[in-house]
């Protein structure tokens, strides 16, 4: 059998297809996804409220309900839950979502957001700021250390108080008190003052 022979002509005309070709195959295939500057990030997540839903959506999977996303906003919001909110808070959420954050998110690529049917769908995309949605917890912490504190001071103002009673107790000579010499009262407030700074280390 013989072997078919290409002339230059046809060959030349072979590559340009191939190249045809080519730039059909890269015009079809899907771009890159869109690169955040972290001004954009920043700008985007400046708002406590996308950064709330954004959050909540890291742990969620597949589309819910955007109901379900407003109201848990709120409760974060109000520091309430769910079951708590009153129908002026959740109003006071929803509309804001619904007209405007939503949609932001949903241009940025980091949500998918049907609003006619109120869904909700976390994108891949939203994968880049989850770095920058740490300062959420990183506050949270904050809190609860400030939260621990005052419950710390309580305890202090209550030994003083307590402290000062006893000294008052053996000052007029209240029975069970009046026994104590000056050494004793002060090891009393010297020991109460030393167990309570123990425990608070401990803990």
């Amino acid at each position: 059998m013989k072997a078919k022979h290409i002339s230059s002509e046809e060959q030349d005309e072979q590559g340009v297809n191939d190249d045809a070709q080519g730039a059909d195959e890269t015009a079809d295939s899907p771009s890159e996804e869109p690169a955040f500057s972290k001004d954009e990030i920043f700008h985007l997540l400046q708002n406590e409220r996308r950064r709330m839903v954004l959050r909540y959506l890291q742990g969620t999977d597949g589309a819910v309900r955007m109901r379900d996303v407003a109201e848990q906003v709120a409760a974060w919001e109000h520091e309430t839950t769910v079951e708590d909110l009153t129908s002026t808070q959740r109003q006071r959420v929803y509309i804001p979502l619904y007209q405007s954050h939503l949609s932001k998110l949903d241009e940025a690529g980091l949500i998918e957001y049907q609003q006619n049917r109120g869904i909700v769908e976390r994108q891949p995309l939203a994968d880049r700021v989850d770095q920058y949605l740490e300062f959420d917890s990183t506050d949270e912490s904050a809190d609860e250390q400030g939260s621990d504190d005052g419950e710390w001071d309580d305890y202090y103002i209550v030994t003083t108080v307590l402290c000062y009673a006893v000294l008052l107790g053996a000052v007029i000579e209240l029975p069970f008190i009046s026994f104590l010499s000056g050494i004793g009262l002060s090891a009393l407030i010297l020991f109460l003052f030393t167990a309570l700074t123990i425990s608070r280390v401990i803990d």
